[in-house]
């Protein structure tokens, strides 16, 4: 099987239309570092009183990109409301998507670069989380050019009631699932994937890794087919992050 080649578009132009439709909601845009011409940039949207923090990233390996193109559509249908305080992340490897690889313009898998970081991508990612709360559940969104269907990561140390049997039931129902044992060398049932997320045990972290040790107990990161048409992919990454929404928020995990 080989990987399928990312639709080429611009980054710049991708990150324009997130902060244009993020202004018209309210959200605050901050810049925290500029790659390729292209500014890294957090959404923050804040609100007084008790709600739930909530972290939503995409865009860290260039060849994937229903997962940027996902989370613009969720803040254009308004799913980003009142309900919570958030914190998106929408383009962390402008470099790696201008040339459809997997890794920045010099050959850095960002998503392996979060223990001890090498690149600047992830060091300035990291300076922003670090001037952030706590978040209660953190969503990292990807592709997997190997698997047969809808699959995810699971870290949950403290055991909270999980989101990851929803969000799979959802896509379940009009997607396939990836149900192989073993996916992307790891155990798995029913495409849930649950390792052992001690981060001492991890020598080079991916995002999650370090959202888990540092800012988030809950961390899921989504996997979307690359084999899948493209619209397929963003259909099967929104559907996903509205089912674990929506149960996060309402409460009604069981």
């Amino acid at each position: 099987m080989h990987a399928v080649k990312a639709t080429p578009f611009d980054p710049p132009e991708l990150v324009r239309r997130f902060e244009e439709t993020a202004k018209a909601q309210g959200f605050r845009s901050e810049h925290f570092e500029t790659i390729d011409a292209c500014p890294l940039v957090a959404l923050t949207r804040r609100r007084s009183g008790p709600r739930p923090r909530i972290y939503l990233s995409s865009g860290i390996h260039g060849d994937e990109p229903a997962a940027p193109l996902a989370l613009l559509r969720l803040l254009e249908d308004g799913v980003f409301d009142d309900r919570a305080v958030w914190f998106l992340v929408p383009m962390l490897n402008p470099s790696g998507f201008k040339q459809r690889t997997r890794e920045n313009i010099v050959g850095h898998d960002l998503n392996r670069d979060y223990r001890e970081p090498q690149t600047t991508e992830v060091s300035a990612h990291i300076r922003w989380l670090q001037s952030q709360p706590g978040f209660d559940v953190a969503y990292c969104l990807h592709e997997d050019w190997e698997a047969t269907g809808f699959y995810l990561y699971e870290l949950n140390p403290q055991r909270v009631p999980s989101l990851a049997e929803f969000m799979i039931s959802a896509v379940g129902q009009h997607f396939a699932i990836d149900r192989n044992p073993v996916i992307d060398g790891r155990p798995a049932c029913d495409g849930i994937i649950r390792p052992e997320s001690n981060p001492a045990q991890r020598d080079r972290w991916p995002e999650a890794i370090y959202l888990r040790a540092h800012h988030s107990s809950l961390c899921y990161t989504l996997e979307s087919p690359s084999a899948f048409g493209l619209s397929d992919r963003i259909e099967i990454l929104t559907l996903a992050v509205k089912t674990g929404l929506h149960q996060f928020i309402s409460g009604a995990t069981t």
